[in-house]
């Protein structure tokens, strides 16, 4: 066995963007008595260290499998009995392999059938087989030639390639012919601008579709969080997203996903523009602006704030009742949104209706009508127009529905929750889960308003992260974000919110700053606020149904 070369400043591959010039590979090859990782054993083991071109080291040796080699096997490898009667168990070769492995890239001619013994005998020794990343030469042949070459075995390969050196099906021959393949699948996946690693291990997914030579349009693309841009020929944007690793992101479109739509996006693509940004919620909240600037047609998500509603308490009217509205106004009416849809808010209303006796007929009450509207009859709603129900005692419903849309929502929820349960109890359970939808939505909306309404009421906030980045707000929307204590202004000045209700325009970016600080929750110090964050409201509810644990079958 040879001993490797040193190297100094070996990388940890935590960044897989890491130059493959730089790459230490372990190119591995075993010979065994048969197929099966269960039940065969390795007979021999070859190895072979590369990095830069370069041969570092060589590993090789026999392995006494401790049962007879079959006679094809023989007759394949030219491996007797008698050759391993004298060598060493796996057991005393594996502490040397795993040494002389060490922290590399492992590379293999359908490295799965090695990888799948080296496991099995890592396991009856009770090892550990390194979590490693892994290149499989037969499926970057595929890949890079496809129809140029017979077939992708190594013996072929290695001849219509002229490689250096040829399998001989011993693993140290083969190991060695292996590398060589690799160094002239590294010439040719570069010209697809496979560069790092992360490129590299890629690589094997893309399709070859046509598009495949748009890849060069990906080489100029760092490997750092920010935004990118597909545009059209005219300098249209095409589709706008976010990545916490920008070039591994964009390379994914190349891979196999079959989607119509993203082959008619790569199709139609000439040019990638990108923006860097200090961190995820800075790329989120950049990319919800330019979708909403631009509405890229290829994007569905954050295009549709024309979608959504706001549900409406006409306050500013006698006798108010609940509307489904796409705009607001400073009508004095109460405006709970902007919700997600128009059935979504329809929804929310049937919850309010069925525990608060509004009228819901739409004409002007008169207190004339000689009979009561149909939801009246019905006894689920009143009708002041057949002036059955008092100016005064209206009033009452309304400012219940009030409180229970703000500081009071058991007021609404609970007569939900106690309508749900009965109709459980009378195995009405259609009846049932129709209600428990109503009080979920009515739930989410509440806590959406809730969200949203602290953040556009703290004025300005600085947050701190634990790894030393942070941000800064102004009434919920993202003035600036940094990393590594190096505050950077990022964004353009925060739009200021457009009035008392939230404006359609603003309840993404909104929405977006409210998950990244619950995700981050644990991790973040609240430097300064003019406000507050915290609800002085209790928690709110949720309706969703909890999932039964299955019982171990006995």
């Amino acid at each position: 066995m040879m001993r490797p070369v040193p190297v100094p400043g070996q990388a940890t591959l935590d960044d897989l963007g890491t130059p493959l010039s730089q790459v230490t590979f372990c190119v591995i090859d075993l010979e065994t008595t048969g197929g099966s990782a269960a039940e065969d054993r390795i007979t021999e083991v070859g190895a072979v260290l590369l990095r830069g071109g370069e041969c570092l080291g060589t590993f090789q040796t026999l392995v006494n499998p401790g049962r007879t080699v079959p006679p094809v096997i023989t007759v394949l490898t030219g491996i007797t009995d008698s050759m391993l009667v004298p060598a060493p168990r796996i057991e005393a070769v594996l502490p040397s392999l795993l040494e002389f492995w060490g922290d590399a890239v492992l590379v293999g001619h359908n490295i799965a059938f090695d990888l799948g013994f080296l496991r099995a005998a890592c396991e009856r020794t009770d090892r550990s087989t390194p979590a490693v990343p892994r290149v499989d030469t037969v499926a970057l042949a595929r890949r890079l030639f496809g129809d140029e070459v017979r077939n992708h075995k190594l013996g072929t390969l290695a001849e219509q390639l002229r490689l250096d050196h040829r399998p001989s099906h011993r693993a140290l021959d083969d190991a060695l012919a292996t590398g060589d393949l690799l160094h002239v699948l590294l010439e040719r996946a570069a010209r697809l601008g496979v560069l790092g690693l992360d490129d590299l291990l890629g690589l094997p997914k893309i399709d070859r579709h046509p598009q495949a030579a748009k890849l060069k349009l990906t080489n100029q693309l760092p490997r750092r969080p920010g935004v990118y841009v597909f545009r059209d020929r005219d300098g249209r944007p095409l589709y706008v997203g976010k990545a916490s690793n920008l070039r591994t992101r964009v390379r994914s479109y190349f891979s196999s996903d079959r989607r119509r739509k993203v082959a008619q996006l790569l199709r139609e693509t000439v040019r990638i523009d990108h923006t860097v940004c200090d961190g995820p919620l800075e790329a989120e909240v950049l990319e919800v602006r330019l979708i909403a600037e631009w509405t890229p047609r290829f994007n569905k998500v954050g295009t549709r704030a024309g979608a959504y509603t706001y549900l409406k308490l006409t306050c500013g009217e006698a006798f108010p009742r609940l509307s489904v509205v796409r705009t607001t106004r400073d009508d004095g009416a109460f405006y709970l949104g902007p919700l997600p849809s128009t059935r979504f808010a329809k929804r929310v209303a049937e919850a309010i209706e069925s525990t608060v006796a509004l009228r819901r007929c739409s004409g002007r009450p008169t207190g004339c009508r000689e009979a009561a509207c149909a939801p009246a009859q019905l006894g689920v709603a009143t009708c002041p127009c057949a002036g059955s129900v008092t100016a005064e005692e209206y009033d009452r419903l309304v400012q219940r529905t009030l409180r229970g849309l703000t500081r009071e929502p058991e007021l609404l929820l609970a007569p939900l929750r106690e309508r749900m349960a009965a109709l459980a109890r009378d195995q009405r359970f259609e009846e049932a889960a129709d209600v428990r939808e109503r009080a979920a939505a009515l739930s989410t909306a509440l806590e959406r308003q809730r969200r949203l309404d602290r953040l556009r009421t703290a004025g300005r906030v600085v947050i701190e992260l634990d790894d030393g980045g942070g941000a800064e707000l102004v009434d919920g929307h993202l003035l600036a974000s940094w990393a590594d204590h190096q505050p950077t202004l990022g964004l353009e000045a925060a739009r200021p919110p457009s009035g008392v209700v939230v404006g359609r325009d603003e309840v993404d970016e909104l929405l977006c700053v409210s998950r990244w600080l619950d995700e981050r929750a644990g991790q973040v110090r609240l430097t300064h606020c003019d406000g507050g964050l915290a609800s002085p409201y209790p928690r709110l509810p949720s309706f969703t149904p909890r999932r039964r644990r299955r019982r171990p079958v006995a």
